[in-house]
């Protein structure tokens, strides 16, 4: 038998006074995002803010079906949108944001599992490291460094024996 271990390391922000002015930009262009989501069943408003590594920003909102689960997560609406309109663009930074109009939010809202999958496939796609910045109402921001530490057990196509 052995054992491993896994340890995650996150920033987080008490505000956002203390995020550089890129990041604090970015999760400004979530926000705005999220005011636009389509979530009239839910009321549970997300927005996702993608910055490519051309300088493109790419937004996302939440979209609500009454034929549930036909819907959409704002972080896979980003995401696919970037990667339909640049291919080639590798993504550097998503920040993720909600506002709940039934329910009160206090944290930092994470990724569903679903998107957690797909975000850690572009990050292994890309080779390269996606930052993911999720914030909540009350303005306290988590950094994640890269997707791999919010999936860390993830599934891949790139089966190893470690």
């Amino acid at each position: 038998m052995r054992e491993k271990e896994l340890i995650l390391q996150f920033k987080v922000y008490e505000g956002l006074n203390e995020l550089e002015d890129r990041d604090r930009a970015l999760l400004g262009q979530a926000v705005a995002a999220a005011a636009q989501a389509y979530a009239p069943y839910s009321q549970f408003r997300v927005g996702a803010a993608v910055l490519l590594d051309n300088g493109k920003i790419i937004l996302g909102n939440n979209q609500e079906n009454l034929a549930y689960p036909s819907g959409l997560c704002a972080e896979r609406v980003a995401v696919y949108a970037a990667r339909a309109n640049f291919p080639d663009a590798r993504i550097q930074t998503v920040a993720i944001t909600a506002r709940a109009g039934k329910h009160q939010l206090h944290n930092p809202v994470y990724p569903c599992g679903a998107c957690r999958q797909v975000l850690v496939e572009v990050e292994s796609k890309q080779n390269s490291p996606i930052r993911v910045l999720m914030a909540g109402p009350e303005n306290e921001v988590v950094e994640a460094r890269q997707v791999a530490d919010l999936l860390p057990l993830q599934f891949s196509a790139h089966l190893s024996k470690e």
